[in-house]
């Protein structure tokens, strides 16, 4: 298969205009495709969960306590993705890798888990909003396929090891059963989302092939 990177020995040597533009690798003279709905949508997210935060710290009695805590991981993770995600889009700048959207989404996923298994309360926004919002845009606005297999075991790393130091700290709010239920879910959601995104439809995202600013008859 050829790179469009690199050029053939017949044009490398190539002079003037014509050498010039022979040189000159295909990617740099793609259109730039922006997508202002999903740079809104991702930007939405971000704030949602910058927002929870925010709230969070300020209801807490001991703010640096909080950074101990998943779901508040999950959505500091999020805020910061997601920004970029969004700065992305409305550029037309190449996406996130999907292991990293991928990881964050089952990072929220587990956050909208934990309170069904624990005492722990849930906020409406980070246990609830991000992870809908994230979910949401994964299945409405990503192209699918782009999760990969090594990535199912990639993802559960983190979640992991933070339930063993919680298992390990003795955290009344999670017992034995509840380490191993979340530990169990976080090794199988990676394999459903993989199931997930080889199936499902492609969403329907408004480009245009040749001309970004619609002056081309071909779209």
């Amino acid at each position: 298969m050829s790179d469009p990177t690199r050029t053939s020995q017949s044009t490398r040597h190539a002079t003037g205009p014509a050498g010039a533009a022979a040189r000159t690798p295909a990617a740099a003279v793609a259109p730039t495709v922006r997508r202002p709905l999903a740079a809104i949508v991702r930007a939405l997210i971000a704030a949602a969960a910058a927002t929870g935060l925010v709230l969070a710290a300020l209801r807490a009695p001991d703010p640096t306590r909080l950074l101990a805590d998943f779901t508040l991981q999950a959505n500091l993770a999020a805020a910061l993705v997601f920004t970029v995600c969004a700065h992305r889009a409305w550029t037309g700048r190449r996406p996130v890798s999907p292991r990293l959207t991928g990881a964050v989404l089952l990072f929220l996923t587990l956050a909208a888990l934990t309170p069904c298994f624990t005492s722990a309360p849930a906020d409406p926004l980070l246990t609830t909003a991000t992870p809908a919002g994230a979910l949401a845009d994964w299945l409405l606005l990503t192209p699918p396929r782009g999760f990969r297999l090594p990535y199912t075991w990639q993802w559960p790393l983190y979640p992991l090891l933070h339930l063993a130091l919680t298992a390990r700290l003795a955290s009344p709010s999670h017992p034995l059963r509840t380490t191993l239920t979340l530990a169990a879910a976080a090794c199988l959601l990676p394999l459903i989302a993989l199931a997930i995104d080889q199936v499902r439809p492609a969403p329907h995202l408004r480009r245009n092939r040749i001309s970004p600013t619609r002056i081309s008859p071909l779209k």
